[in-house]
This record gives structure tokens, sequence and C-alpha cells, in this order.
């Protein structure tokens, strides 16, 4: 366990096995703030296409989150090669339900729990939000005693997310049919469409914005949408659309477009001014939304 001392709150900050499959342990870095609380309860996802990077990610915003005063729980989960959609999200569902089992020994409460994700993260963050009990997603038995316990969420605050991932996918396939100069991002992210998906089917199933244009019955947690103005790897229209249609639906969602930031700018320098009124949102809607 490494204690970190700043002006802020200090914390502690401890990799935690939360789940097992077989031989691989999944790890949860825990950022916990000392003191009693209770605080807010987050559940924190990474980016990277679903198939690349791990809990360490996103570091100086879930540090920043937790001298805030919140408990955060950042997660591995499986990723391609090992496992496709929907191992990852069967990993999360099991991850809220045990940080609510252990919520008075971190420092939280079942009923101050959220969830939040970037890009990839932020689309699994509000999948799993919308569909807490879906049975393919809660498959992971909660261990004895814990019955009762769900997955459902207070809040979700997803950063630049891949709200629509078929959509995405065929976004990049026009800019590479269109020739070269294009995006350096469309090279990369088209194979790992394929390796989590499989299917243009299971991107259109697994999908936040067209379970709310199918009329499916989710839940709709109060939602931060967060994105920089610039960002050209997670399309806008798709933002729109989905920000409408969450309204519509019966949602509260915030939407907060960062002037003069492009895509995963947090990650790329979290000391930018952009990146520093970006983390300022979310710690702001994290707590108030906890209360």
């Amino acid at each position: 366990m490494t204690s970190i001392n700043t002006q802020n709150q200090p914390i502690e900050v401890e990799d935690i096995e939360y789940l097992r499959h077989g031989d691989a342990p999944l790890l949860a870095r825990v950022f916990k703030p000392r003191g009693t609380g209770p605080f807010p309860g987050l559940v924190q996802l990474h980016g990277g296409a679903w198939c690349l990077m791990d809990r360490t990610r996103d570091n100086p915003l879930n540090e920043a989150l937790a001298h805030s005063g919140v408990v955060v729980a950042a997660i591995d989960f499986r990723m391609p090669p090992q496992a496709s959609y929907p191992a990852s999200m069967q990993d999360i569902n099991y991850a809220i339900r045990w940080l609510k089992m252990r919520a008075s020994e971190l420092g939280t409460r079942p009923d101050m729990v959220g969830v939040a994700g970037t890009s990839s993260g932020g689309h699994q963050a509000m999948l799993t939000a919308m569909r807490p009990r879906d049975p393919r997603y809660s498959a992971i038995p909660s261990p004895a005693g814990a019955r009762g316990v769900d997955a459902t969420v207070k809040f979700v605050a997803m950063c630049w997310p891949v709200i629509d991932p078929l959509s995405r996918y065929r976004y990049a396939q026009r800019l590479k049919a269109g020739g070269k100069p294009y995006p350096e991002f469309v090279d990369n992210v088209l194979p790992l469409h394929d390796a989590y998906w499989k299917t243009e089917d299971a991107m259109a199933e697994g999908n936040p914005l067209q379970a709310l244009e199918r009329g499916e019955k989710v839940e709709l947690p109060t939602a931060l949408y967060l994105q920089g103005e610039n960002d050209i790897v997670h399309p806008r229209a798709d933002l729109e659309r989905f920000v409408a249609d969450y309204r519509k639906a019966g949602g509260k969602i915030e939407l907060e477009l960062i002037e003069g930031a492009s895509e995963a700018f947090i990650s790329r320098d979290p000391s930018s001014p952009q990146s520093r009124r970006a983390i300022a949102k979310i710690i702001e809607f994290v707590h108030r939304m906890a209360q």
C-alpha cells in the first residue's frame, strides 16, 4: 500500500484482486481517501478501444478524484485475445457489485456508487448502467452472503465515449475508403473493433445509442457526457443524438464540451488548462450526484 500526501485529501492506493478467472486474477487499483467517510464510490473503466491499456491508464484523473474525497476502483477486465464481448461487461457488472459489497470497508456506501469511463470505457460505463440486470452481464454470481446486491449505479460520468460502436466503425471505414491521407486513428481502431465485437450485429446490440432508439427498457441514471470540441475520433453527431435521445427517454444528462480539446486530452496532458477544467467538472459532478 502506498500513502500519498498532498495539500488535498491524503489518500492510499492499493491493488486488490476483485475477481479471478481460473488462474488469472483481475485487479482493481483502489484509491482511498483517508478518513471515515462515507465518500462517493466510483468504478472507473479505462479506454483503449476495448482491447488495450489497463487500470493504470487514467491514474492522474483517479488520483485527483481520490484527493477530492472519492473512493475510486479502477479495474482491469478481460479483453481480446483472452475474451471478446460480452466478457468485459460481466467483469464490470461484478466489479460494481464487489465495490458495493465492500463499501463499508472502503469508506463508501452502496447508494453512493457510480461508474465512469474514458472512450471505450465510457461506452462500457453507460452500457452497464443502462443494463445492470442483463442476465448476460450479471452472469458471474456474487459471493455467498451478498444476495440482493445488484449493479445499479447512482450516476455515470463518460469522457469521450464510443457511444455508438457501429456508427464509429462505419465512420472509420468511410475515412479509409476515401484514401490517404486519413487520420491515424482509423488504422488503429478498425482491427480493435473487429477483435472485441466480432460482428456488426454485436456492435448494434451492445450499443447505448441504438438501445434508446430501439425503445429498450433501460435504467437512466443521471449522466455526465464530457468531450473535447475538436475530437475527431468520437463522432459529434453520435454525441448529439445520444444526448437528445437520453433526455427524450426521461434521463437527465449534462453535456460538457471542452473548447480547444481533442480526443483523450486528459490522458495525454492532465495538467493542461482543458484537462484541469474537465477534471474539476467530473469531481463536482461526482460529489453532487452522490449526495
